[in-house]
């Protein structure tokens, strides 16, 4: 237990470290606009943001309402409320360390739902899949909608940084046997450990698999499978309403559209990838798209992603806290399973 807390203590070090050196590069871009920054914050129409913030919690309370029709077939059911505040607290530990919302929120409803860790855990990674099926639909649309955009972002930041360091491996001998050398010992290594890998997914591990292969299957069993897919729509409108209503606070923003907000979408999800929630990495991806590819100016494009950022983490840390508390209180007179 020691070593996992070990582990996931460094694991968000390094993490956090990552969204402040985001931070830290962005403000050193925009340090001579702060008081234009400042006036932006001060300016901004706030009722944009609360509007945001209702559309954010009712993809929270959609995706807590779809996890029932994946338990549903498997012979299990969540009450609601308790759902709904699984859900809001795993997005509250993912602040902490990245994809351990998963893990909360199946723990508690197998504390306060008796949902098997396993058959919880396998329908989460199913929304997983699903969610990453319309990521690529979203992925699609923003390639069809603003194909000229990306590939210019695709050749600044990817292409051309990959071309130089290819070249400089390609003109140097030594950096070129040390990357055979990676390539070698990483064979080596799967063909020493192949049996350790077999063995550890094996047990609970296995469990856990088996756990997402009946989660897949639970969609082909749905009732309602149609429905499903509705409300997994709906929760990705809300991902992107939540975003584009944002615009219309700033007036250095409100003349963006759909499709430049898809393109936000898009590669802002990438940034909650790179830090806890997106700490600094959102905001960072968003100001550069906007000031450079939208050219938009340096503090609408900052306090844009700051405002939208800022007022999600507020509101999933507020009710994440309040869940933690009505949890207990709420399910008092239930058996909990420990």
């Amino acid at each position: 237990m020691a070593k996992t807390n070990t582990k996931s203590i460094i694991q968000f070090v390094v993490l956090f470290a990552v969204g402040v050196l985001f931070i830290w590069l962005i403000y050193k871009q925009v340090e001579p606009e702060k008081e234009k920054i400042i006036q932006s914050f001060k300016s901004a129409n706030y009722f944009w943001i609360f509007a945001s913030l209702l559309v954010a919690f009712a993809s929270h309370f959609l995706r807590a309402y779809r996890w029932n029709y994946l338990l549903k077939p498997l012979g299990h059911k969540t009450n609601l409320f308790n759902a709904t505040c699984h859900v809001i607290i795993g997005y509250f530990s993912n602040y902490g360390i990245p994809r351990s919302g998963e893990i909360s929120r199946c723990t508690l409803a197998a504390r306060y739902d008796n949902v098997p860790f396993e058959v919880g855990f396998g329908t989460v990674i199913t929304e997983r899949i699903v969610d990453f099926i319309l990521f690529v639909i979203i992925f699609i649309l923003t390639l069809l909608l603003q194909f000229n955009e990306l590939i210019g972002l695709a050749n600044k930041y990817v292409f051309s940084g990959l071309q130089n360091k290819l070249a400089g491996i390609s003109q140097s001998p030594v950096k070129i046997v040390l990357l055979i050398a990676f390539v070698l010992l990483l064979i080596a290594g799967f063909v020493f450990l192949r049996k350790k890998i077999s063995n550890f997914f094996k047990g609970k591990i296995g469990g856990i698999i088996k756990g997402a292969f009946e989660g897949v299957g639970s969609i082909r069993k749905m009732d309602k499978p149609v429905r499903f897919v509705v409300l997994s729509l709906l929760i990705w409108a809300c991902y992107f309403y939540s975003l584009y209503l944002c615009f219309f606070a700033l007036s250095g923003t409100s003349h963006l559209g759909q499709k430049e907000c898809l393109i936000l979408l898009l590669f802002g999800t990438f940034g909650v990838i790179f830090s806890p929630g997106g700490l600094g990495a959102y905001p960072a991806i968003l100001f550069s798209i906007l000031h450079f590819t939208f050219g938009v100016e340096k503090s609408a494009a900052f306090a844009l992603p700051w405002l939208s950022w800022g007022s999600q983490f507020l509101l999933v840390v507020g009710l994440g806290i309040i869940s933690l508390i009505l949890l207990p209180i709420v399910n008092r007179n239930k058996h909990v399973v420990s």
